[in-house]
Formats: C-alpha cells, structure tokens, sequence
C-alpha cells in the first residue's frame, strides 16, 4: 500500500508541473511564442540529453532484459488495432492516424514510469527497456511517416536520413554505446565534468515538455472536435486497459514470467501516453488537439488502472 501511495503522488507531481504551465500561459509569461520554445528545446536539446545520461548509468544488460519483447509486441499490436479501427469508423488522415497510433502505444516511460517502476516495482531500471525501445523503433518510425506525410511524397533518401533529424535516437544510441564500454572496461569513460553538464540539461526535459503541454491547455477545451471524440476515447481504452491485458498474456504465456516479472511488464504497459507524443504533434503541426486529449484522458485514467493492476498482481 506505501508503494501505491508514493505512486500516486508521483502522478500529483506531474499534474504540479502541468498546471504551472497552464498559468505561465494564463499570465503569459515567456509571451505568445513560450510553447514552441519549450517543445523545439526539449526536442533538439533536452530530451537527447536526458536519453544519453540515464542509458549511459544503465547496466547494458538491464537495458536489454527480456521484458523488452513484451514491451515490443504489446505496444506493436496496440498501434495496429487502432490503425486498423480508424481504417474501419474513424478516417483520419495519414498524418493524424500516425499521432492516433502513437498516443495508444507509446508509454510515459520517464516522469511517470521512472516513480512508478521505483515506487511500485521497487526497481527503477525496468523502464530502460522501454526506452531502447520507443526511442530506437517507434519514435524514428512515428516521426518518419510524419515526416513524409506532411512533405506529400515519399523519398528513399530522405527515409534513409531520418535517423539523422533524430536527437532522441542519437542520444538514446550513445548512452547504449557509453554503457557497453562501461561494461567491457570496468570503469565509466565519460569523465564527470562531460557527463555532469549534459545530465544538467537533460534534467530539464521533463518538466519543460509538461509545461510546454500544461501551455497547450489556455484557452482551449478538451473534446472541442466533436469528429475526434470516439478516437480520443479508443485511444484511452487502448492505452490503459487493452495494452495491459495484452501485456499479461503475452508476458504469462508467450515468456512464461512470474511474479515480479509478470508483475512489472502489466504495470508498466497500463502507463499513460508519453508527454512526447504531444511534442512530435507540436514539431510536425499535426492532431495537435487530438495528440492532447489523448495524453490528458490517459493520464487521467491511468492511475485507477494502475491501482487495480497493483490490487490484483502485487
């Protein structure tokens, strides 16, 4: 019960940071340009940094665990079946369909999932896998197919450039390259006065990407685009109930886990929308409204979700 508790302050915290960019916007402060700001830093600064520092500090093992595949093929699944919904009842362009496939599958793996793997699961590393994953696979297929999507054409070069306009996957693959040496030398080969400043600004990631989302809530209402409704609520019961479900089966019957394992994988995939999808929806002028609202219901949504999985699994 202690750990559901701390859990669930962790979640308060995120709602603090949230509503202290929605009065920074309120009382316009930072003027009417503050929001982009926040999110093309965290995009080409902040996060990369955030990536590199905390893979870096990672066993190369724990960021490879096994629970990965689980991770891999629930999120894999849960993006199709809403491509697969929006084909059939909701014909959403190219470009929303993508932020629609990404809000159902893509986790909150760093400000809510590092409090909830440390509080509840009691092992914060557990949510290194996710992050190899979202960064190495479905971020750089995400923001490819936007990235075509919006320019009208479709370009072999440009495709095989797109890992280049990536600073999450190039700080992600570096911390991966800093932790396998650091586990073949013995000894961590960044020297802190290198490792300190980039773990500095990457500490900023976070609560400039909540802020500049809590910005994108004045003077707008949720649910405003009557059309979007029904996919933003599919959204929610992908993200935090049918992820996890496939998540136990998959976890249970497909890698055999128990107990704390099994435990850790459901957790974890009944984790809210990412912050970050909102941040690709702002870099690319895409489902903005729609990226929102998705995020918010998740998020609202995820602690009951969270809660039960911990009644029933802990």
């Amino acid at each position: 019960m202690t750990g559901l508790i701390s859990a669930m302050q962790g979640f308060c915290v995120i709602g603090i940071v949230i509503f202290v960019g929605y009065v920074a916007a309120r009382m316009r402060i930072g003027g009417p340009s503050a929001q982009m700001v926040l999110n093309r830093f965290s995009f080409f600064v902040s996060s990369p940094c955030l990536m590199f520092a905390i893979l870096s500090k990672e066993p190369i093992f724990d960021i490879f665990h096994p629970s990965i595949i689980v991770a891999f093929l629930s999120a894999m699944l849960v993006g199709i079946v809403f491509l697969i919904l929006n084909r059939m009842f909701f014909h959403l362009k190219a470009p929303d369909a993508t932020i629609g496939a990404l809000n159902s599958l893509y986790l909150n793996s760093n400000n809510i999932g590092l409090p909830v793997a440390t509080y509840i699961l009691g092992n914060g590393a557990l949510v290194a896998p996710i992050l190899v994953m979202q960064q190495a696979l479905f971020t750089p297929i995400g923001l490819t197919v936007l990235d075509v999507t919006t320019k009208g054409k479709v370009s072999i070069k440009e495709i095989a450039k797109q890992p280049l306009h990536q600073p999450l996957l190039i700080g992600s693959l570096l911390g991966i390259v800093v932790s396998a040496l650091n586990a073949k030398l013995g000894w961590f080969p960044v020297p802190n006065f290198i490792y300190d400043p980039i773990n500095m600004i990457g500490e900023s990631a976070v609560p400039m990407i909540l802020m500049a989302f809590g910005m994108s809530l004045h003077g707008t209402k949720p649910l405003q685009k009557k059309g979007d409704i029904p996919a933003i609520f599919t959204v929610a019961v992908l993200k935090n109930i049918v992820m996890p479900i496939i998540a136990f089966l998959l976890a249970y019957f497909m890698m055999g886990f128990r107990g704390p394992e099994l435990y850790a994988c459901v957790v974890l995939a009944a984790l809210p929308t990412g912050q970050n999808v909102y941040n690709y929806a702002a870099r690319y002028n895409v489902g903005l409204t729609f990226a929102r609202d998705g995020i918010l219901f998740s998020t609202m949504t995820s602690p009951v979700f969270i809660a039960l999985i911990a009644f029933l699994l802990s």
